[in-house]
């Protein structure tokens, strides 16, 4: 007759996971970087002066512009229509202006040529006017 008994299996599989030293290396971590964090942030302290508000410097008002090509490819500097070369003569005189580039909003409507815009946009790259936002209608 065959014995049927169970024997304990030697190899068996731990079922529970010993969270004990993951705790205290958490608070251990956690010790260092309070210890450490107001260590790092320490900086010279200064009393520094004040100053008036009136004497404060302005920034520089800088006017975005504003190039919109209608459905008809006809462009337009704000709300005033103009032709290609004037529209190039327009940024030749943005790009000569001393200071802070503007930014130049460029409309195009839906349903134009993709060439008509990328022709502005090579007219601008040639200027080196980098600041340019194409604008589109939101919903």
């Amino acid at each position: 007759m065959a014995r049927d008994f169970k024997r304990p299996n030697k190899l068996a599989v731990i079922s529970d996971l010993n969270v004990t030293p993951l705790i205290d290396l958490a608070f251990s971590l956690l010790i260092i970087f309070m210890i450490t964090t107001p260590v790092i942030e320490q900086y010279n302290r200064i009393d520094l002066p004040t100053q008036e508000l009136s004497s404060a410097q302005k920034p520089p008002e800088v006017e975005d512009k504003f190039i919109t090509i209608d459905s008809k490819g006809d462009y337009n500097w704000g709300k005033d229509p103009v032709s290609k070369p004037e529209l190039e003569l327009l940024l030749d005189e943005v790009m000569s202006v001393e200071g802070e580039q503007p930014v130049i909003h460029l409309r195009g409507d839906r349903n134009l040529p993709y060439q008509k815009i990328v022709d502005v946009i090579n007219m601008l790259k040639e200027r080196d006017l980098t600041k340019l936002s194409l604008d589109t209608r939101t919903g």
